[in-house]
């Protein structure tokens, strides 16, 4: 038995090697605590003096802290000094369309980010129908057609000019809503009670969130986008249709749908954290301003517990005439997103939100042009409530170079 003990304890020191470091702030020096150290299986967490250990049989370990760029190591000693770089993310939404090297859209946004204070994009890489920008390993997705239509015939060639310009690069994955997914697969589509596949106002098909396939389709495109480095994988209608009188193959209340959505998340984590890529998910704008999920499957608590980041669209004209005490919201662009964010502040740390702002027409309200001022407004609540940054959501990815200069610069 003595000697079964030790041969057992010899091979797991064989296997496993103990790598310890301290993770700082590249600036100030001062250690980050709670930053999350990982490799392909398991996570630490580092000490209030940014010290940790992990045993691991694996060379490649990612760092993840909330507010910096995310960090890759390969351990050559057992000992560590690791300067994380910090950034306040500042992305524009750049279109399923627009996501190659050669439009004239990211031609333009690429000379916005040489010369103003925008750091990181926001690309589609799934879009609404199911659509792929690039021609992923995705066999399932290929079989579909999913590659069809896309616009992106060299993503290395892509995410290298990207990275030579140190961008911050987010992958958004539009997740349950996939026209394309859901009418290849009608035994789990969201269903009418007549039991007919129901669409919504756009004509798109849904998959049930309840069935597991539908989350390992979405994870699979977002390993997709993480494979070829991605900083971060944005999970868009990550949510049950905001639609009653449907069927799903479970029973549709709150507590199953925040259950559901929890799971979603925590198999995401899971399947990336090899990857190192931080997670975050889009809401409504009301998010923050409800106790309930919506019938949706969202909360502030429950996204806090499973994702990195929460994205809630804090878009003035989405607010009903009569919110914060307003006759039209869309007029008060810096109330909205300061009001929106401070209220949820004692649910989740504000360094953990990045809202997205609106860079449209008010479409509500007054038909008010969003023009730099009510741009600036917006960026300015970000500021004074110390968010991660923000992302700007302009449908058509047309953005004015001058809006985003600080008049002071």
């Amino acid at each position: 038995m003595k000697l079964i003990l030790i041969t057992t304890a010899l091979l797991q020191s064989l296997l496993f090697a103990s790598f310890s470091g301290n993770i700082v702030d590249k600036n100030t020096s001062a250690p980050i605590i709670n930053a999350i150290i990982s490799d392909s299986i398991i996570s630490v967490k580092s000490d209030e003096n940014g010290s940790f250990t992990i045993d691991t049989n694996e060379t490649n370990i990612h760092i993840k802290a909330y507010g910096y760029r995310p960090y890759k190591i390969n351990f050559e000693n057992n000992t560590t000094n690791l300067k994380l770089e910090s950034i306040t993310v500042k992305a524009l939404y750049l279109t399923f369309w627009a996501a190659n090297t050669t439009s004239k859209r990211i031609k333009k946004i690429l000379n916005m980010i040489d010369d103003t204070e925008v750091n990181a994009l926001v690309i589609d890489i799934k879009n609404e129908y199911g659509s792929t920008v690039f021609k992923t390993s995705f066999e399932q997705a290929n079989s579909y057609g999913a590659h069809k239509n896309r616009t992106n015939r060299d993503i290395e060639n892509f995410m290298q000019l990207l990275k030579s310009k140190n961008i911050y690069t987010i992958a958004r994955i539009v997740t349950f809503k996939d026209e394309l997914q859901a009418s290849n697969n009608p035994d789990y589509a969201i269903k009418k009670i007549d039991g007919t596949i129901w669409r919504n106002h756009d004509n798109m098909a849904w998959v049930d969130p309840y069935d597991v396939r539908s989350h390992e389709y979405a994870i699979s495109m977002a390993e997709e986008a993480a494979k070829v480095g991605f900083d971060e994988i944005n999970f868009d209608y990550i949510r049950f249709p905001a639609k009653a009188g449907l069927k799903f193959c479970e029973t549709n209340n709150q507590e199953n749908r925040v259950k559901t959505i929890g799971e979603f998340l925590d198999l995401a984590q899971s399947r990336l954290r090899k990857y190192g890529v931080f997670i975050s998910v889009d809401t409504y704008g009301n998010i923050c301003w409800s106790n309930d999920d919506n019938n949706i499957g969202q909360t502030v608590l429950s996204l806090a517990k499973h994702a990195d980041y929460i994205s809630p669209m804090l878009y003035p004209s989405g607010f009903a005439s009569g919110s914060f005490y307003f006759e039209y919201p869309s007029e008060h662009p810096y109330a909205v997103i300061y009001r929106s964010i401070k209220n949820i502040k004692d649910r989740i740390d504000s360094k953990r939100v990045r809202p997205w702002l609106q860079y449209f027409k008010d479409y509500a309200h007054t038909k008010r042009h969003y023009r730099k001022f009510e741009v600036r407004e917006q960026i300015r609540a970000t500021e004074d409530i110390n968010t991660s940054g923000w992302m700007m959501w302009s449908p058509s990815s047309r953005y004015h170079l001058n809006y985003f200069v600080k008049e002071d610069e």
